[in-house]
């Protein structure tokens, strides 16, 4: 490396060139919380957390008054502050459940229980097409065995607390 940088054209009377440092400078910012106070000493508002920092933010702790608006800074000089709304809706997860032929783990919509539902067989309009097109091909006694078949008729889905029709799963 060359050697030291430069030095900085300020004011009169300033060591070496260089700019003057704000007091407490190497020193660790203020905490953003609450002011440095020991328990049960409250410190009037106003006066500044640690010596060095000067006073507070003006509102410091207080939500602003409007968007955008400018804020006063460290030193006096004008920030504009830019505030952010985000505007969230709490995620709902749905969940979309199949009931077919085997009895499936659920929450009762009529007693709010969580069950395994109960399953019973129906005859439904799919045992009553098969039985119709037996009977046109002509197997006469054979066209009834749809209405004894559980794989031809449709399921219904009961609460087994409340004994309530959670959902019906037809086969057509």
């Amino acid at each position: 490396m060359s050697g030291p940088p430069p030095p900085y054209p300020g004011e009169k009377g300033q060591e070496a060139g260089y700019p003057p440092q704000p007091q407490g400078y190497g020193q660790p910012p203020p905490p953003q919380g609450y002011p440095q106070a020991g328990y049960g000493q409250p410190q009037p508002y106003g006066h500044p957390a640690q010596p060095g920092y000067g006073q507070p933010q003006q509102g410091y702790g207080q939500p602003q008054a409007g968007y955008g608006q400018p804020q006063q800074g460290y030193g006096g000089q004008q920030q504009q502050g830019h505030t952010t709304v985000v505007v969230g809706q709490p995620t709902t997860t749905v969940l979309v459940q199949q009931f077919r032929e085997a009895p499936c783990n659920t929450a009762c919509p009529h007693c709010r229980a969580q069950v395994i539902t109960a399953t019973q067989y129906e005859t439904g309009t799919f045992a009553w097409i098969i039985c119709l097109v037996l009977c046109i091909v002509g197997c006469w006694p054979c066209c009834l065995i749809p209405f004894c078949v559980d794989g031809c008729k449709d399921v219904t889905h009961s609460c087994p607390n409340c004994k309530q029709v959670i959902s019906r799963w037809n086969r057509m």
